[in-house]
């Protein structure tokens, strides 16, 4: 429980502060930590009873001789949770020194208590980050689902719990987004101050949250049976915006599908990392994705490369060749995503009406086609975000989505 490096540090520093020598044994009496370092590794007697019974003893110089590796001076015993893990001695005539027992020995212990809990955080946090990974990579042909179940409830996490999976990347703008004077940070740095932040909005403590690389954290959700998915959108958003309130940083979210299941949870997990990739592509100005939205896009980046390709060139061709292609696509997109509502359509695209008229008469005289067509229209429509997803279609970062 008192590690060496801990109590060398604690003893160096405090020596140097008081001015006597502060010399630090675990519960067998071995120096562990002294202001003096040659007298590191031996075996201090005293100290010994001083576990035994919990409580101090002075030894002048005539008593000192008589013990083991003793100096004149106080030893006070260290204790944590009521049992003795050791002694802090503190050499010099007792009437110099004692008043400096008391201080030293609570400082120690607190010292002592602060290492515990960070060193329980941490264990808890890799345990909490291999869960995760676990359940992203999760192949029911090479670990049983009960497994995992079974690591999670040691843990204190029920998996058969109604979930949802949130993946979110944080990172650093490009150059040009930055407010001048504002400096780069390294995400590897500031991981533990990110998991804090989105602890503080995922709180429930069967949420499980983990850092699966820089910049990138998943968290997999309780959702109360009542709540929808919709309603982690304003979680995801104070989120995102606490993150974007810290100097040089943005950050972007996806959410994925309820589960109550390892293996529904996996899904969640890869159609979270897929709603955070494709929203990126098609809405770059939103910062948080459901995958209920694009479940279209994610079906389309299924489908090979060329597949898409000759899609795009075949429906798309003689559009593509329009300066004002762009718009053009936009307006296809609009008008499909409206429900074929020429008002909803205008509003979408925050143009008049008419504007919208005008365009889709010219994707009809181009393309050779009427837009009231509808199989006409959906090829369109796909080959459209086919462009817009581009090339390529591979996960982001270690978050865990699938490729092609």
């Amino acid at each position: 429980m008192l590690s060496p490096s801990l109590a060398q540090e604690i003893a160096s520093d405090t020596t140097a502060v008081i001015g006597f020598n502060v010399l630090i044994t675990d519960a067998g009496g071995l120096v562990i930590g002294s202001g003096d370092s040659s007298r590191v590794g031996s075996f201090h007697e005293a100290s010994v009873e001083v576990v035994r019974t919990q409580e101090p003893a002075t030894h002048n110089a005539s008593q000192a001789q008589q013990l083991r590796g003793v100096r004149p001076g106080v030893t006070l015993p260290l204790v944590a949770n009521g049992k003795a893990v050791g002694t802090v001695g503190i050499t010099g005539t007792p009437a110099q020194v004692r008043r400096f027992g008391l201080l030293v020995k609570r400082q120690t212990e607190i010292l002592l208590r602060e290492s515990v809990m960070l060193r329980s955080r941490l264990l808890a946090e890799r345990a909490a980050e291999k869960l995760l990974a676990d359940v992203a990579s999760y192949d029911p042909q090479v670990v049983e689902g009960d497994f995992l179940l079974f690591r999670a409830a040691e843990l204190g996490f029920d998996l058969r719990l109604r979930r949802v999976a949130v993946a979110i990347e944080v990172r650093v703008p490009d150059a040009g987004a930055r407010r001048q004077g504002v400096p780069t940070r390294d995400m590897a740095l500031v991981r533990s101050e990110l998991l804090r932040t989105v602890r503080e909005v995922f709180a429930d403590p069967q949420d499980i949250i983990a850092s699966t690389a820089p910049g990138w954290i998943g968290v997999l959700r309780r959702l109360p049976d009542r709540r929808p998915v919709t309603s982690l959108l304003d979680d995801c958003r104070r989120t995102t915006d606490v993150i974007a309130a810290q100097d040089g940083l943005v950050a972007r979210a996806g959410i994925g599908e309820p589960a109550a299941s390892v293996s529904g949870l996996h899904d969640s997990y890869q159609d979270a990392c897929d709603a955070l990739r494709l929203g990126a592509r098609v809405a770059s100005d939103c910062p948080v994705h459901l995958i209920t939205d694009l479940r279209v896009h994610q079906a389309l980046t299924a489908v090979s490369q060329p597949a898409r390709n000759r899609l795009i060139e075949r429906t798309t061709a003689s559009l593509r060749d329009q300066p004002d292609w762009p718009v053009l696509r936009d307006t296809i997109t609009a008008w499909c995503e409206s429900g074929f509502n020429l008002v909803r359509a205008s509003e979408a695209l925050h143009i008049h009406r008419n504007t919208v008229v005008y365009r889709m008469n010219k994707i009809e005289q181009t393309t050779g086609r009427p837009l009231r067509d509808h199989r006409t229209t959906m090829a369109l429509y796909l080959a459209c975000l086919a462009d817009r997803l581009g090339g390529g279609t591979g996960a982001g970062g270690g978050g865990g989505g699938g490729g092609e």
